[in-house]
């Protein structure tokens, strides 16, 4: 039974998440009718990161074994074919051995949340970037967000429902970058809590508009207290960019 690795891209904004929930369409549940549609299985398409509703992904990855053997590109083409009009996009399909694992394989995810800091409206990014009219100093925010790498008890960051057993992660990268009136903030780590990356950067935007300093980042992060936290950035601005084996 071949076991195939699929690079999927998608546009969380229909969508309850990633997983299956019986609140709405998933993207995991798309691509299992895409597959049962080919090959008559019902098979668990099993993803490396569980994106929250509204949040993006331009290089999900993701594996399922099917009985059938299918040549790689014909089995990208046919899922494309029967997820349409979902916006979702197998962008590759091959086959990997058994023991490849798209969630515990992976080395290190990277996310990127986008900013526009302007005055202006939306037109073209509406739904894929979180406007913010006020100016921000990105400066400090990169300065702040160096206090956040590491290996940390990230309570503070994280979602009630998490169910990560533990709150301890390392976090690789947490830079922020100006480009004119985008401002991207840009992530890594081996494994995310539910909600960190949105929780961490709502706090990076408080630094930047002044309300906090890197200190009162730090201390958010020490009281390991949700309460603790800044606001929480909407989903429309994150993107699961990458994930490394």
């Amino acid at each position: 039974m071949p076991r195939y690795k699929l690079i999927i891209e998608y546009d969380g904004a229909p969508f309850c998440g990633w997983q299956i929930q019986e609140n709405g369409a998933s993207v995991q549940g798309a691509l299992e009718d895409a597959v049962k549609a080919i090959c008559g299985e019902q098979v668990r398409v099993h993803g490396a990161g569980r994106t929250d509703a509204g949040v993006h992904a331009l290089a999900q990855v993701a594996h399922c074994d099917i009985a059938k053997h299918f040549v790689p590109g014909r089995f990208r083409d046919g899922l494309n074919a029967h997820l349409r009009p979902h916006p979702i996009g197998v962008l590759s399909a091959e086959i990997v051995p058994d023991t490849f694992e798209a969630r515990f394989s992976a080395k290190r995810r990277h996310y990127l949340y986008r900013i526009a800091n302007r005055r202006a409206n939306l037109a073209l990014d509406i739904g894929r970037a979180w406007r913010l009219p006020r100016p921000l100093d990105t400066d400090a925010m990169h300065a702040a967000a160096q206090r956040l790498v590491g290996k940390h008890d990230f309570t503070t960051f994280r979602d009630t429902e998490c169910q990560a057993k533990s709150p301890d992660k390392t976090l690789d990268q947490l830079d922020v970058v100006r480009d004119g009136d985008a401002v991207n903030v840009l992530t890594s780590a081996r494994s995310f809590l539910h909600s960190q990356v949105r929780s961490m950067v709502g706090s990076l935007v408080w630094v930047g508009e002044g309300r906090w300093s890197a200190d009162d980042l730090a201390a958010a992060l020490a009281a390991r207290n949700r309460a603790a936290c800044g606001p929480v950035a909407p989903p429309d601005g994150l993107y699961l960019v990458r994930v490394d084996y």
